[in-house]
């Protein structure tokens, strides 16, 4: 195999991992607050009550705050497909770059356009076009996540296209398929009722603050009432589709499974670990215990330990408890007896695959059109594999994502929706029985929900996108042929300005926000 810069491929990641993280921090408020604007204005309009635009005009205010910041670190990491990972975009930009045109073309202006109206429509337009347009905003805000997240599932999952061996590239063939791809519906659902129910966390946390500093009370529990409802609804969405998330991930992508839960060794009723956290031996983390087994230092064994539900694991994955859940030395070495190859058998396919396509341009390019073809149908026969085609047996560890990593971000994001379940239940009948002002405990819990939250979010995008390296584009692309080829110090450079960047602006949203927050209601 031709000789990788293994810096450059680690460092080009790396960029685009921090640009992600940083516009997550924004982008779930501003996809969950764009619909609690629209409820609490759509009482306002029906009831009348002045004390609802008072509370819609605050959270109004905390919104374009962030929403502006949001769109500065979104336009970055699209340019990034185009700087850092050209080779990807020319090889599949036929498919990926639909979806990100259509959320430029439709609903980047849809949400850009309404969310003028909703800001400085104010006495301009009745009360009643003034509200559709804020439902419109909510409703073109979400459409841009649902474009972003179909094209961030197609990768996890290619669906709708084609290789064109004469263009070297892979073409769309069925939009539709695009669009309604299993894994995207389940990602777009589960990501943006996450993102609702980050955004109730920090209206109850702004809420809760005002409360304990004697501010706005009655403002601040109508918020928090709001807030409570939507985050409940929401965390029970997340969790319901989280369930069907994990049989895609177990259907697509078994390797990030198994990382997911730290499943070594396959079996059959395989436990779900709750709780656990993964053994060090002779000193070496689990990946390195886990490679050095693969290199064949047996004597290794390696474990996660924890709190177990017997046969969950299977039942979670493919509804039931009896069945096989392959672990990483199944899918690496292979297992005969539930038709499982071995990576090492999918290398030599994937080196089939390339040699075939490389004999196809040749012939095809001498006029030898029957041989051409010969070539060209073994190449479609063993396309399923093409990616590992560009790997070695000696760099085989290297098909193994980070598992530790993907274990505990996994598993920490669980436990955290499991406590908002809780959480959003407390706050609601606290509320209710009218005796929160009391519960100083509950609403500093209110306070720490806030980075709790964006702690659940950005540990989601870890899991999902740390557990499917390496590929960019599963089982096709890895990310070492994606890679623009470009000087690595290059990247280093843009990698320490987006930090200096991107901090800069979140400080300046945090100060923002707080300078806002503590005025209160009242301006």
């Amino acid at each position: 195999m031709e000789h990788i810069n293994w810096g450059l491929v680690d460092w080009s990641r790396a960029q685009f991992a921090l640009t992600a993280l940083y516009h997550w921090i924004f982008v779930p408020l501003t996809l969950g607050l764009s619909f609690m604007l629209a409820i609490m204005e759509s009482i306002y309009v029906k009831t009348g009550d002045e004390k609802w635009l008072k509370i819609e005009k605050f959270w109004l205010k905390l919104f374009g705050i962030n929403f502006a910041i949001g769109v500065a670190t979104g336009i970055i990491l699209e340019f990034e497909f185009g700087t850092n990972w050209s080779n990807y975009s020319w090889f599949v930009g036929d498919i990926f770059g639909a979806p990100l045109a259509i959320e430029g073309i439709m609903a980047f202006f849809m949400e850009s356009t309404f969310v003028a109206i909703m800001f400085f429509g104010w006495n301009k337009i009745s009360k009643k076009a003034h509200l559709w347009a804020t439902w419109l905003t909510a409703i073109g805000t979400n459409l841009s996540a649902l474009w972003i997240l179909t094209a961030n599932a197609w990768m996890q999952n290619p669906v709708g296209m084609k290789f064109n061996p004469d263009t070297m590239r892979n073409e769309m063939y069925d939009f539709w398929e695009v669009l309604f791809n299993p894994v995207g519906v389940n990602k777009f659902i589960h990501t943006i009722t996450s993102a609702y129910t980050y955004s109730a966390l920090f209206v109850i946390a702004v809420s809760a603050y005002l409360i304990l500093k004697n501010k706005n009370k009655a403002y601040a529990k109508y918020s928090m009432l709001v807030a409570a409802v939507f985050g409940f609804v929401s965390i029970i969405a997340t969790i319901t589709t989280g369930d069907g998330s994990a049989k895609q991930v177990a259907k697509y992508q078994p390797m990030k499974l198994a990382a997911m839960e730290g499943l070594y060794q396959g079996q059959k009723g395989a436990p779900l670990i709750t709780i656990g956290t993964p053994t060090v031996r002779n000193n070496k983390n689990l990946i390195e215990s886990m490679n050095d087994d693969i290199r064949g230092n047996n004597q290794m064994e390696v474990r996660v330990k924890g709190i177990e539900i017997p046969y969950g694991l299977s039942y979670l994955a493919f509804s039931d408890p009896d069945a096989f859940v392959p672990g990483v030395k199944d899918l690496v070495e292979g297992n005969a007896e539930e038709g499982i190859p071995s990576y090492q058998e999918r290398i030599k396919n994937g080196k089939i695959a390339i040699a075939a396509l490389s004999d196809y341009k040749k012939l095809k390019k001498e006029g030898n059109e029957e041989e051409a073809l010969k070539k060209l149908d073994i190449f479609k026969q063993h396309y399923k594999d093409f990616g590992y085609g560009y790997f070695d047996d000696d760099n085989i560890n290297e098909l193994i994502p980070p598992v530790a990593l993907t274990f505990l971000s996994f598993h920490a994001m669980v436990a955290l929706g499991g406590w908002f379940l809780l959480f959003f239940v407390l706050i609601y009948f606290a509320i209710m029985k009218n005796n929160i002002d009391k519960k100083k405990w509950l609403l500093r819990l209110g306070v720490i929900g806030l980075p709790l939250g964006l702690l659940a979010q950005e540990m989601g995008w870890i899991t999902a996108e740390a557990g499917r390296q390496p590929w960019v584009i599963q089982d096709i692309m890895p990310s070492m042929v994606a890679v623009s080829h470009i000087e690595t110090y290059n990247v280093i450079i843009t990698f320490a300005l987006f930090f200096i960047v991107f901090t800069g602006l979140l400080i300046a949203e945090i100060k923002i926000m707080t300078t806002e927050i503590k005025k209160g209601f009242n301006n």
